[in-house]
C-alpha cells in the first residue's frame, strides 16, 4: 500500500476510509489475528484527517504527510515515521516511544504531554531508514515546533536541527544531543539530567530554571546563553567556557571540602573504615545530615547510616551505597546513574525524579568480618519508597522489595524485575517494557 509518486516522489492523496480499513488491519496484527496486517502507510497524504487515539504502533509512516492531523492520545511507539511531515499536528498526550523520527517535519506541532523515550529525532541519513527515497527533504520552520511537559527520556537528537524551538518543562534525562543546533531555543524549565550536549550548539538558548547535573557539555557553545537559576551541580567545571553564559542564581555542586568540617570527617574517616576492613576510621553517621546539591559521586560509603538524610539534588553517580541505610532519606532528583546500591535499606526514601539508571539494586552478598563470603544475601528494601517518575532504565533490582511504593510514571524500561516484590505498589502510567519480571 505504499503511495509515493514515483514520478514526483512526493506523497499521494489517500481516502480517510482507506486508511482506517489500514488501521483496523493493523489492530489485528497486534493482537496476531490471522487477518492482521501490518499497516504500511509510507508516502500517504493523511493531511488534516481525524485520527484521535489511533494505535499504530511499529506502523510504516516513513515519508507519510499528516500535516494539521489530529493524533491526540495516538499510539506510535517504535512506528516508522522518517522524513514524515508532522507540521501542526496535534499530539497532545501521543506516545511516540521509540518512534523512529529522523528528518521529520515538527514545525507547528504540539507535544503537550507527550511521550518521546527513546524516539529518535537526529538528522536523517541516505533515505533515513524508509526503505527507499521519499523524495526531497521537506523545509520546516524550527521556530514554530513546541513541546511542553513531555517526555523525551534518552530520545537520540544528536545532530539535531532545534534552532528557535521550544521545549518546555519537559524531561530530557540522558538525551543524546550531541553536535544538536539548539540555538535560541527556549528549553526553561526542562530536565536535561545526564544529557550529552557535547559540541551542541546553545548560543542565546534559554535555559532558566533547567537541571543539567551531570550533564556533558564538552566543546559546547554557550556564547549567550541564559542559564539563570539553573541547576548545574554534577557538571564538570572547565568542559566548556561559561563565562559568556548568564550565571545569575545558576547552582552549582557543593563540594566535600566546603561542607562543615565534621561532616567532610565523617565521609574520610568512613572511607578508610571501609578500605581497612574495619580497623581504621569508623562508621559514618549522617542521620538527617544536609547534603544537598553535593557532589558525592564515586564516594565509598557503603554501610553508612543516612537515614532521614537530606540527600535531594545531589550528584551520587557510581558512589557505592551497598548495604547503606538511607530510610526516610531524601533523594528527589538526585542523580544516582550507575550507583551501587545493592541491599541499601530505602524504604520510605523520597526518590521522585531520581536518575537510576542502570544502578545496582540487586541483593547484597553478606560477608563475615574478615571479609569472607557468607552464602547469604540481603535484597534492597524500597517499601514505601516514592519513586514517581524516578528513570530506572536497565536498573538491576532482582528480589528487591517494593511493597507499597509509589512507581507512577517512572521508567522501568528493561530493568530486571525478577523475584521483585511489588505488592500494593503503584504503577500507574509507567513504562515496563522489555523488563524481568518473576
Amino acid at each position: 500500500m505504499a503511495g509515493i509518486d514515483k514520478t514526483t516522489r512526493r506523497p499521494v492523496a489517500t481516502s480517510q476510509m482507506a486508511v482506517r480499513l489500514a488501521v483496523a488491519a493493523h489492530a489485528l496484527g497486534l493482537r496476531r489475528h490471522a487477518d492482521g496486517k501490518r499497516a504500511d502507510l509510507r508516502g500517504h497524504d493523511m493531511g488534516g484527517f481525524d485520527l484521535p487515539g489511533v494505535d499504530l504502533r511499529g506502523a510504516h509512516l516513513a515519508g507519510a504527510r499528516l500535516a494539521g492531523a489530529q493524533l491526540t492520545g495516538a499510539k506510535l511507539t517504535s512506528a516508522k515515521l522518517a522524513c514524515a511531515d508532522l507540521s501542526g499536528c496535534d499530539l497532545r498526550n501521543a506516545d511516540l516511544s521509540d518512534a523512529d523520527l529522523r528528518g521529520a517535519r515538527l514545525d507547528g506541532a504540539g507535544f503537550t504531554n507527550a511521550i518521546l523515550r527513546r524516539a529518535d529525532l537526529r538528522k536523517p541519513g541516505p533515505s533515513a531508514g524508509t526503505g527507499g527515497p521519499v523524495g526531497p527533504a521537506l523545509p520546516s520552520d524550527p521556530r514554530r515546533v513546541f513541546i511542553q511537559d513531555a517526555i523525551l527520556a534518552r530520545a537520540n537528537l544528536s545532530g539535531a536541527r532545534l534552532a528557535g524551538s521550544a521545549i518546555l518543562r519537559s524531561d530530557l534525562t540522558g538525551a543524546m544531543l550531541h553536535q544538536a543546533d539548539l540555538s535560541r531555543a527556549r528549553l526553561t524549565g526542562s530536565n536535561l539530567q545526564n544529557a550529552d550536549l557535547t559540541g551542541a550548539d546553545l548560543t542565546s538558548a534559554d535555559l532558566t530554571g533547567a537541571r543539567l547535573s551531570g550533564a556533558a557539555l564538552d566543546g559546547a557553545t554557550i556564547t549567550g546563553c541564559i542559564l539563570r537559576s539553573a541547576d548545574l551541580v554534577g557538571v564538570q567545571p572547565g568542559t566548556c567556557d561559561l563565562s559568556q553564559a548568564d550565571l545569575t542564581g545558576a547552582r552549582f555542586a557543593r563540594t566535600l571540602d566546603t561542607l562543615g568540617g565534621e561532616v567532610h570527617r565523617l565521609i574520610l574517616g568512613h572511607e578508610r573504615w571501609i578500605e581497612s576492613i574495619g580497623r581504621k576510621g569508623q562508621r559514618a553517621i549522617l542521620e538527617g545530615a544536609d547534603l544537598r546539591h553535593t557532589d558525592l559521586r564515586d564516594a565509598n560509603l557503603a554501610g553508612a547510616l543516612l537515614r532521614g538524610a537530606n540527600l535531594s539534588a545531589a550528584v551520587l553517580t557510581g558512589a557505592n551505597l551497598a548495604m547503606a541505610d538511607l530510610s526516610g532519606a531524601n533523594l528527589e532528583r538526585a542523580n544516582l546513574l550507575g550507583a551501587n546500591l545493592s541491599g541499601a535499606d530505602l524504604s520510605y526514601a523520597v526518590l521522585s525524579g531520581a536518575d537510576l539508571t542502570q544502578a545496582d539494586l540487586h541483593p547484597a552478598e553478606l560477608l563475615q568480618p574478615d571479609g569472607r563470603q557468607t552464602g547469604r544475601s540481603w535484597p534492597t528494601d524500597l517499601r514505601g519508597a516514592d519513586l514517581r517518575g524516578a528513570h530506572l532504565c536497565a536498573t538491576a533490582m532482582r528480589c528487591a522489595n517494593l511493597t507499597d511504593a509509589d512507581l507512577r510514571m517512572a521508567d522501568l524500561t528493561g530493568a530486571d524485575l525478577a523475584e521483585t516484590i511489588l505488592r500494593g505498589a503503584k504503577v500507574d502510567g509507567t513504562s515496563l517494557e522489555g523488563h524481568a519480571q518473576g
